[in-house]
């Protein structure tokens, strides 16, 4: 649940990512982390302009298989980014957030509430 929370953030955070971030630190650290291949890392590496190679990478991580690819892209942000890392802490505590969290939680297809269901009310 805490990576589809962030899944969310981050998608919604896309625009702002792309103009303001050097994607080549973050494919660095995704891809010692295999949330993303040796394969997709030389093909990004090919796309000469980084704002599209930050939108590319952020499209190959939507459709990651992965199941902690954005709390590796949160962490891989931390250091240079901490700024970007703070909005997305914010959102996950707004309380739109923790009222989707709430409903994600009685639905009658989840299983009973645990520490990653409640990922947006009680991140930080």
């Amino acid at each position: 649940m805490a990576n589809h929370a962030l899944k969310q953030v981050f998608d919604n955070m896309l625009s702002k990512i792309v103009r303001s971030v050097n994607p080549d630190p973050l494919m660095d650290v995704l891809l010692s982390k295999s949330v993303i291949s040796e394969d997709d890392y030389s093909t990004l590496r090919q796309v000469s302009v980084s704002s599209d190679r930050c939108r590319d990478l952020l499209s190959l991580l939507q459709l990651s298989p992965h199941p902690q690819t954005f709390l590796h892209l949160r962490l891989a942000l931390l250091d240079e980014y901490s700024w970007i890392v703070d909005e997305v802490d914010d959102e996950l505590t707004s309380p739109t957030c923790q009222l989707q969290q709430l409903h994600l939680r009685h639905s009658p297809n989840s299983k009973r509430p645990s520490l990653n269901t409640v990922f947006c009310v009680d991140f930080i």
